[in-house]
């Protein structure tokens, strides 16, 4: 799946990938997410990715504003869940990295990943 966020990022950039912690309904559509972007982040940016996910975990929406228009895709893990923080728990917002994003679509502890991840005491 690592290859897909890489055919993604060379379709459409993404200079900043923001995670909504709280959970979206899945079947929210363009109108729904968009208004979940502003309700969180203040606004829908240029070039910039805001990830959802459902209560469960186991669904995730992008939401993508390429500079024109808006790219909607969902991905579905058919068995576990994403690697997500627990709304209430964590800030409502979280930014991630692009090497972060990667890790998550595939279900890995994507906090862990990049400055997070470095061990500084032995």
């Amino acid at each position: 799946m690592r290859d897909m966020a890489a055919r993604v990022a060379a379709v459409i950039r993404v200079d900043e990938i923001w995670l909504a912690v709280d959970p979206l309904d899945m079947r929210a559509g363009f109108d729904t997410a968009l208004g979940r972007v502003v309700k969180v982040f203040g606004a829908a940016h240029p070039h910039h990715a805001y990830l959802f996910t459902n209560r469960r975990a186991n669904r995730l929406k992008v939401l993508v504003h390429d500079g024109i228009g808006i790219w909607l895709a969902a991905r579905r893990q058919n068995q576990g869940q994403f690697v997500w923080p627990h709304a209430g728990s964590e800030p409502k917002q979280q930014v991630l990295t692009h090497e972060q994003l990667a890790g998550l679509v595939l279900g890995l502890p994507w906090q862990r990943i990049g400055q997070d991840g470095v061990i500084r005491i032995i």
